[in-house]
């Protein structure tokens, strides 16, 4: 057996690959539900070492991104009921340390931005996994196995999350 072959059976090196490959699910999910770079930090490493705990148990016949957003997705609901415990109150979003890539200045844009993120710090976790799960455009389906609903209450979830965002838009 040749070395590559070897790596590729090391369940760490296996785990690294499928981590630096998907590294954008964790740096979502973390960025949906911290907003300062520090707990942002702090979140993604959380995501990973939970992860990695739950590696032995991944079934390689399932999609590894879902396995992924569901462990991501349930750290960062714990994460943001710890601080809530701790602050009694949302975390407010500090727009200077907000990672908005932007090559020239759209105020629109950065606007709309703002109004989306103020809206997203107002749901509870629930929702919120399920609007990011919904912006990334997962498929209902996926969705419900990720969050461990059925298929007709994320249809009906993210109808209501729409509502919510038109009324939230029309108030602000």
């Amino acid at each position: 057996m040749d070395t590559a072959t070897a790596m590729s059976r090391d369940p760490q090196d296996v785990f690294s690959r499928r981590l630096d490959a998907h590294r954008g699910i964790m740096l979502k999910v973390a960025a949906t539900y911290a907003r300062n770079a520090h707990d942002r930090d702090d979140l993604a490493q959380e995501i990973a070492t939970q992860l990695w705990r739950a590696w032995p148990g991944y079934d390689p016949q399932r999609n590894f991104s879902t396995w992924m957003y569901r462990i991501a997705l349930n750290t960062a609901i714990d994460f943001v009921r710890g601080n809530a415990r701790r602050i009694r109150h949302s975390i407010p979003l500090d727009e200077a340390e907000h990672d908005a890539p932007s090559t020239q200045p759209d105020h629109e844009a950065q606007a709309s931005l703002r109004m989306l993120h103020r809206f997203i710090d107002t749901l509870e976790p629930l929702n919120r996994a399920l609007l990011l799960l919904y912006l990334e455009e997962r498929s209902t389906r996926e969705m419900a196995e990720v969050l461990g609903i059925s298929e007709s209450n994320v249809t009906t979830k993210v109808s209501r999350l729409k509502q919510r965002i038109r009324d939230h838009v029309a108030t602000d």
